[in-house]
Order: C-alpha cells, then structure tokens, then sequence
C-alpha cells in the first residue's frame, strides 16, 4: 500500500510525532517520580505501607478516572489544546509535591498529577493516527508509548541523583519546571498555528454515553481487557513497590534497584517496536500476543516468588525485563479502540481502553499495601522477603480477571466479525493450512 501524503505532510507528521512523543516522555517523569522516592516520602510523611500505597493508588484512580471525560474533551478541543491543558496541570502537581506540608496535601498533589496525566497518551495516540497511514499507525504508536515510557530512565537515573544530592524540594520543583516547559513546546508547536483557523470540531458527547457505547462494543470492550492485563505488574514495581522490595526485599543496592528499574525500561523499548510489527503484520491474533504475554508474565512472578532466599542479580533482570514486555503488549488494545470504535467517537475509545491497565494497577498496588500491612507487625515500614512473597502472590487476583475478561471479549468480538462476514481462522484451521503447504 502507497503512502499517498505529500513531502510537506510528511514532514509535518514527523513534527507533531516528535512534539506528541517529548510531551508524553515528561509526563512518564511525573507519573514514575514516587516509585525513586517512596522511601524518602515514607520517611517525610511518616506513612506506612497502606497509607504509601494510597500516594500512588490516587495518582494511578485520578488518571484512571478520567481517560472517558479526557478522550471526550479531546474528541470536542483536539489533542493538542487538551495536552498543553494537562502538562500545565501536572506542573502544579508536582509544585505542591515539593512544598506539601503533610501527607494530605501530598495526597492532593498526586491526584492532580494523575488528572494532568490522563489525557497525554490519548492525545498523542490521536495525532499519530491524524498523521500517519492506516498501515503505519501499529508501529507508530508503539515507537510513541515506548519513547515515553524511557521516561522511566530519568526517573531511575537522573530523578534519583537530583533526590538523593539535593533532597525532596529541590527535586519536585524542577520537575514543576520541566512540566511547564513541555506545556509551553506543545503550545508553541502543535496549538499556536491553528490560533485563527476554522477547525471543525465534532459535537459533545456525555460521558456517561460514551462510557455505555464503547462498554457495549465487543472490540472495544476486549481492548480495554487486552490493556488491563499488560502493565499491571510493571507499574506495580515501577510505581512504588518496585525499589522496596528489590532494596529491603531482595537485598539490593540503590544502584542496583535503579539499574532493575533502567532493564524494565530498555526491554519496552526493545520489544515495542517487535510487537507494533506484528500486530500490523497479523491483525487477527491480536489477542493471541495479549493472551502470550500474561502467560509468561505470570510464570515469571512464580520462578521469583516460589524461592524463599534472595534472587541472583542476573535471574532478577530477566524477571523485569519479561515484567516490562506487559507495558508494550498493552498497547495492542489501542490498535483494538482504534480497528472498532465508533465513528467520532476514537478519543474516548481510546480513553476507555487506556483506563484498563490503570484499574488493574490500582487493584495491584492495594493488594500489595493492604497484604504487606496484614502479615507484617504493627508500625512496620521496612518488610521482608517473605512478607513480600505474600503481597506480590496477591497479583493473581486482578491477572485471572484480565485473561477472563479477554477470552470472553474476543469471543464476542468474533461473533461480531462473523455476523459481518469476517471469518478469524481458528488455531486447528491454521495448522491444518500450515501442514498442507
């Protein structure tokens, strides 16, 4: 298939990607911030696991949340007014971050940062396939996710120098700093020449239709389950539990805490684009790489969590970098919002679909607070191994949600497809064809 655009689309679509991918990397920075300093805010904060764990768990619910109301806001304003909208929102976050008072306020600032958040993704998705072919979008999508989830290197790398040199205020008030920077390129860049023009802008929608259309869609449906499966054990670790239980658990440096945290992030990178690949190249197993990927997430908690010592170094990083391969994998559910939603309806498909992995990350982060707080004693903040072997075994519970709620969608979906002609050979009809070739 031809690329019909022209050099100066082209061009141009090279120019939002660049601008859409940057904004998303900062938000990754604000996002991942806590998971290096959940130590130091439970030492400031004097918090325990439960109370640790909500920090993160409002974070991950404002941003949860709010992936309907931002996909209908960016569905009625564009993606690009909506994302400057929420870097600057960030940006505030992280300035009463730096200067909280006390765990309240902290609490605040996470929920601002998670609303901020909620909409970067979306709108970078949108801009991507504004720009680029039907044929393009698989891989260019999982090159954007996989740009801003390095993000998570300047959390593990330079984020955690700036900490632990300059302390807790210093640190959040040059990420409030680089949360408006990226407001400000994005407005300079992607708003600004549109200042004037007549934009034609699709009508409102509510966003409880929105929620009951894209629910009701069995595609649609199976993308937000096929996004919910993938990145709840990475953004577990990466989010907040990931440096206490390598650190206090494992019996890890800091620097090797980091240098776990920096694999996951390089294997997102890595497998990204091998995913993007495939799903373009095979669009009828989609679900299949969804399907694969939980499966060898799980056996790879079973090979750390069944040893009651200490993992070796080396058997950690191949246990993060299978863990990370659920973040790009996730994203196969927005090729799902993006194959079957409803006409002028794809900001908040994509929004339901984003919202998947993030409820189940809530789910785990809970479980994991409330489990380390439930078998550990009273006033504890530093726990064991074998305390966080009980926790992490929790997982389990939002991991058989997820595999169930894809394998019913998919069927549905199928039955769809089959009502419109589309016929998806099953496992046996391929090996059949395979043999006979």
């Amino acid at each position: 298939m031809t690329d019909a655009r022209t050099p100066a689309q082209k061009r141009t679509a090279w120019v939002v990607f660049g601008i859409a991918s940057a904004v998303y990397f900062v938000a990754v920075i604000h996002r991942t911030a806590l998971g290096v300093a959940s130590v130091e805010a439970a030492d400031r904060f004097a918090v325990e696991a439960t109370a640790l764990s909500m920090l993160a768990v409002l974070q991950i619910a404002a941003y949860a949340g709010m992936q309907v109301p931002a996909g209908v806001l960016i569905d009625r304003w564009g993606p690009a007014r909506i994302m400057v909208a929420g870097s600057l929102v960030m940006a505030v976050g992280q300035l009463l971050m730096a200067l909280a008072p006390s765990y309240g306020w902290a609490l605040v600032a996470r929920l601002l940062i998670g609303a901020g958040d909620a909409p970067i993704f979306i709108a970078a998705t949108k801009l991507v396939g504004q720009h680029f072919p039907p044929q393009r979008v698989p891989v260019m999508l999982q090159v954007t996710g996989l740009i801003g989830q390095a993000g998570q290197l300047a959390t593990a790398i330079p984020v955690a120098f700036v900490l632990h040199a300059s302390g807790w205020s210093p640190t959040f008030l040059v990420l409030a700093g680089v949360g408006v920077g990226a407001a400000v390129l994005a407005w300079w860049t992607l708003v600004r020449p549109t200042l004037g023009t007549d934009e034609e802008r699709p009508t409102g929608t509510s966003v409880a239709e929105a929620l009951r259309t894209h629910w009701t869609t069995p595609g649609v449906r199976l993308g937000f389950w096929s996004h919910y499966i993938g990145p709840f054990s990475a953004n577990t670790l990466a989010l907040l539990w990931g440096v206490p239980f390598f650190t206090t658990g494992q019996g890890r440096t800091p620097a090797e805490a980091s240098l776990l945290l920096t694999c996951m992030v390089l294997t997102n990178i890595a497998v990204g684009p091998v995913i993007g690949a495939l799903t373009a190249k095979h669009p009828m197993r989609r679900s299949w790489l969804v399907l694969g990927g939980a499966s060898l997430t799980a056996l790879a908690w079973i090979v750390v969590l069944v040893p009651s010592t200490p993992r070796p170094l080396w058997e950690l990083v191949i246990f993060v970098m299978v863990i990370a391969a659920g973040g790009p994998m996730s994203l196969v559910g927005m090729d799902f919002a993006r194959s079957f939603a409803v006409q002028g309806k794809a900001g908040s498909a994509t929004g339901f679909v984003n919202m998947g992995g993030f409820v189940a990350s809530i789910i785990a982060i809970l479980l994991v607070g409330a489990v380390l707080e439930l078998v550990s004693p009273a006033g504890t903040t530093s726990y064991t191994l074998g305390e966080y072997r009980w926790a992490f075994t929790a997982l389990l519970i939002p991991w058989l949600i997820g595999v169930v709620g894809v394998v019913r969608s998919r069927r549905e979906t199928r039955l769809v497809m089959a009502a419109d002609g589309v016929h998806v050979p099953t496992v046996r009809e391929v090996w059949e064809r395979f043999r006979e070739r």
